[in-house]
């Protein structure tokens, strides 16, 4: 009996994934490590037809036909967007080419999913904003994986029933002399809290090297401190957030852990625990297992996915989104071009002048 129940859980979840095709056409902007990485490997997981790979290298280009059997790689954005059976294009290219191919793809009226940044300035994320208000109904989407963390969305539906106190974030790495920090890095926890928390406000800036800041902002129902460096390591890169709320603190770890502790409770104003001895309860609300390969989710079956390092940091969420939307199946786009305004806004006033 317990082995029919096993074996029709299997089939079922077998067939769940084998029925969930799509008719569109894709293509991808882009070869970097990031995509190898993240991203190529969550769309063939899903099943994308990526007809088009886009990168500047012709010599790139030969070895991309070779790799990725019935893909057609091309130096030609134009080409690409001339295509009609193309209904969507994802972009993870130079960051400084970011706006130029957003803004292309955008009036070609197809859907766009692009990575973080998408452009450089407030100014032209509005124009980016304006050009997707002209074309109507097609997607555009921003790459910033956290929001789809299943750690973030179950802290995002916690904190919703809370009364918020504060908050501290450290986003602590090494040294990044191959791009802009700020902008390509720091994103990531700035649209967090953005995210979160709300529109913020800046309480206090102090830039303490290059590159490296403490932050206090204030958002409308919580304040919290930032530190934000690449003073540290890569090797023991650490990204963490505790917030504490009137009942208990929710601690983050990297988007693979997320547990709450119950405050302590008090009599007259005087803590209990210092009365008599008092049991920590800390309790685990997500836990990722991870494989040892970061492409594990093509290693292992498919009851591992939850525990590969593109689900738990949001890889695999937002690129499904992304699809579902283009194919008219309906999705909770959390990372429209819109959403992302706030962060830059606060981008702007970090920035040196």
């Amino acid at each position: 009996m317990i082995r029919q129940l096993i074996d029709r859980y299997k089939r079922l979840r077998t067939e769940r994934y084998l029925a969930q095709t799509y008719q569109h056409s894709y293509a991808f902007v882009g070869m970097g490590q990031h995509s190898l990485t993240n991203l190529y490997p969550v769309l063939r997981y899903l099943g994308i037809t990526l007809k088009y790979i886009c990168i500047t290298s012709e010599r790139k280009a030969r070895l991309i036909e070779r790799k990725f059997v019935g893909v057609k790689a091309t130096t030609s954005l134009d080409e690409i967007l001339k295509d009609e059976s193309v209904k969507g294009v994802l972009v993870s290219a130079a960051p400084a080419a970011h706006f130029s191919i957003a803004s292309q793809v955008l009036k070609s009226g197809k859907s766009l999913f692009i990575e973080k940044p998408p452009c450089r300035t407030l100014e032209e994320l509005d124009m980016l904003i304006a050009l997707h208000r002209q074309c109507g109904s097609t997607v555009a989407m921003l790459g910033v994986q956290k929001r789809y963390a299943p750690a973030i969305q179950l802290l995002m539906k916690r904190l919703r029933k809370e009364t918020l106190v504060n908050y501290d974030l450290h986003y602590l790495t090494g040294a990044y002399p191959e791009g802009n920090a700020l902008q390509e890095l720091y994103i990531h926890p700035l649209d967090l809290v953005c995210y979160l928390f709300g529109k913020p406000e800046i309480l206090a800036c102090h830039q303490m090297a290059k590159d490296s800041y403490l932050l206090m902002l204030r958002h409308p129902h919580i304040v919290g401190t930032l530190e934000l460096s690449t003073a540290y390591s890569w090797t023991s890169a650490e990204e963490s957030l505790k917030v504490c709320t009137a009942k208990g603190i929710y601690r983050l770890l990297q988007m693979d852990g997320l547990t709450y502790e119950l405050t302590p409770s008090a009599r007259f104003g005087i803590p209990i625990e210092k009365v008599r001895p008092h049991n920590r309860t800390i309790e685990c609300l997500y836990a990722c297992n991870r494989p040892p390969s970061p492409l594990g989710l093509f290693k292992n079956s498919m009851s591992m996915l939850p525990d590969c390092p593109v689900y738990s940091q949001g890889f695999f969420n937002e690129l499904s989104a992304f699809v579902e939307a283009v194919e008219m199946h309906g999705a909770n786009i959390v990372s429209s071009l819109e959403s992302i305004r706030d962060t830059y806004v606060l981008l702007e006033a970090i920035k040196p002048h």
